[in-house]
Formats: C-alpha cells, structure tokens, sequence
C-alpha cells in the first residue's frame, strides 16, 4: 500500500507522526512524508522518505506579521487570534494543498494521513479522491474559546472544497489519538470516530548527556524546557533556572534554538545547559519536567511516568496545562504566577508527593496498555 502522511513543518506537528510513518514503512508499505524543506534531513534520519510541501511555521509567522511595526509581543491578544487564524485556517492549509494536489495525483497514494493541524492534507486529499485520515499530537479540546478564530477559518475554508464537519473532530474522519483516553476531552471522546495508539517519544538519535544514564537515583534529575518555537524566551528560562537550582536536583536544561545562551548569564553548578537534548530517550531517567506545555513533551512526560510543572505560554500548552493539573500529575504556572520562588516551590512539592507520583503511574500504565504503532500500521489498509 502506498501512503502520503503530511504535517506542518515543527517537531510538535511533526514528531508524533513519525512513530506510525516508521511503523507503516517497516511493515512493508511504501511511505512518503511531506512538510516544509527545512525538516528533510529530521525525516532522513528517520528513514523516510521525503517531499516538499508548505512552508515552516516560522516563515508563516513571519508573513502573518510582515506588516506590522510591532513586536510580535505587543500585538493585542484579539489581534493576535486573528492572526494566528487566518495563518492556521487559511494561508497554510493553502499552501499545503497548492504542493499536495500534484504530489498525490504523481504518487498516487492509497491513503493520506495528515496531523489534525495540517488540513491541507484533507483538502488535497478530498479534492483529489484519496482516501484520508487524521492524526493528533494530543488532547483535543472541544468548544475551546481560544481556538474559536482558527475553527471558524478551517471551516470556511474547507466549504470552498466541499467538506463540512467539526476539524476538531478530523472532519468525521477515522483519527488517530495518541492522548490516554482519561485526558481526552469527553465531548472528543463521545463523538470522534477513534483509532487509539500509545504516544510514542521520537527525538532525533544522539547520544545522552555524560552521567545521565546508570546515574545515582538518589540525587533528582529535573530537565527544563521551553520548546524549540519563538515562545521560548530567556528571561523565562532565568527565572526557572534560579528557582530549580536553588534546590537540592541536577538540572538539565535544553535552551533550544530560539534562546541567545549569553543572555542566560553565569548558571549554578548544578545546571547544565545543552543547546538540545535527545528528549524521547531522556525523559525515562528524569525525576520531573519543567517545560511549556507542548503536545509533545506533555504525552512524552506522561508515557515515561514523570511528573509535571507546566509554563504554558501559548497555542494548544494552556489546555494541556489544565488537563495535567485537573488529573493530579502535576502543577502549572501561567504569566505573572511564575517566579523563581513559585517554580522552587512547586518543583520541591512535585518531586515528594506520593498522591502525585501514584496518579502518574496509572497514567503511565494506561498508555502502555494503548495499541502501539506497528499494531495500528496493520489496520491502516482498511482505510484505503
């Protein structure tokens, strides 16, 4: 069988895709992958196939503010939803789909699957006659005010092509949900036609930090993160970095791309910064994650049974924040609640809270009990 899965060019779009791509690829199916140029060489090494589709996620936040004499901070939040609507619901799935049209009537796929924010991949696939279904990258929230400008342009966008539906829901699409049904929105839950996998880390191979693996246990690890986008900021990671190494952990902390490592300053002994980190093969070995809310990291951080101190500041990393506090896994701290005394505070609570680390357990053992990749890359003919 031949497949096309399409995502928008970020590891949060990207990465939760690969496990079932490699699956699909190693059962014997002929495996495409599409997305921006600048994510070739992550699919390379992941021993696919790649094709050029769209563009990156911050060349499209550069053109969605082209105009503007503003900093990216000081655009009014209603403008900002704006925005970031029209860039996800209408100039993306655009231009997805002006690249995926020629690519599928070429290779003729028998089954695209495209990330549930890429649905450009649904359009080219409708428009063309292909067989499709949807993948997310983690909990979907129904009737979300904050997505309510996103919604409404993915769904006018997609009428110009002859599709109806809730894009939420993948268009009454077969979907693909790598989130463990006790986190899953139950509207999602109740209405999605679900094909259920277990979240699956992926990282680009290298090699763990020296002392991190076979290291005492006695001694916590905690690993800081921001992300790799343009939310991750320095004054952020400062105050977090302060609070942490103020207590009696190691921490390891991934600055990512966006991140100037000078204006960091001087950090403690017991920090150490690395510009990126293997995450999917590291988690297993810290004893708690500080990060920003991705989809990613959240579901990583669940399946390694790890508990969480969540720093949304953006996108789908507020609900993931909420679902992670309501289901007792960790804490969260949003805007001006975070300091270097706030983020101390909740970290030394996290990392000896029994109550904490039982209901990470169980959510860890729910996810290992999910269908696994290669276990749902055998269902996907059926779809065809």
């Amino acid at each position: 069988m031949r497949l096309l899965f399409t995502s928008l060019a970020s590891p949060g779009h990207l990465y939760p895709l690969l496990p079932l791509a490699v699956a699909a690829r190693d059962a014997g199916h002929e495996v495409v992958f599409a997305t921006a140029d600048e994510f070739h060489p992550t699919l390379g090494s992941a021993g696919l196939e790649a094709a050029s589709a769209g563009i990156s996620l911050q060349d499209a936040v550069q053109r969605a503010f082209a105009s503007e004499n503003r900093t990216q901070g000081e655009v009014p939040l209603e403008e900002m939803g704006v925005a970031i609507g029209r860039m996800f619901g209408q100039v993306l799935p655009e231009l997805f789909m002006a690249d995926l049209v020629p690519l599928i009537e070429q290779r003729r796929p028998d089954l695209v699957v495209y990330e549930i924010s890429n649905a450009g991949g649904l359009f080219a696939a409708h428009t063309t006659g292909v067989p499709a279904i949807c993948h997310g990258y983690g909990r979907v929230t129904i009737n979300d005010e904050r997505e309510t400008e996103v919604r409404e342009r993915f769904c006018a966008t997609g009428s110009k092509y002859g599709l109806t539906g809730d894009p939420q829901l993948g268009w009454g699409k077969p979907f693909v949900d790598i989130c463990p049904p006790s986190l899953q929105d139950p509207a999602f839950l109740a209405d999605a036609r679900r094909l259920s996998m277990r979240p699956t880390g992926w990282s680009e191979p290298g090699e763990l930090p020296a002392g991190v693996a076979g290291r005492d246990r006695g001694r916590p690890l905690v690993y800081l993160t921001l992300g790799t986008t343009m939310m991750s900021q320095a004054h952020l990671l400062t105050a977090a970095i302060q609070g942490l190494a103020s207590l009696e952990v190691d921490v390891l902390v991934a600055t990512g791309p966006a991140v100037n490592v000078a204006e960091l300053g001087e950090v403690p002994p017991n920090v150490r910064l690395e510009a990126w980190l293997p995450q999917s093969e590291l988690l297993p070995h810290v004893d708690l994650a500080v990060h920003h809310g991705g989809s990613g990291t959240t579901m990583s951080a669940l399946a390694a049974g790890v508990p969480q101190l969540v720093l949304p500041q953006g996108a789908d990393q507020f609900s993931n924040a909420e679902a992670v506090t309501h289901a007792g896994l960790g804490s969260r701290l949003i805007k001006d609640e975070m300091t270097a005394e706030t983020v101390r505070d909740n970290a030394k609570r996290l990392l000896t809270d029994t109550a904490v680390a039982d209901v990470v357990r169980k959510v860890a053992e729910e996810i290992e009990g999910m269908p696994s990749p290669e276990e749902v890359a055998t269902q996907l003919p059926q779809y065809a």
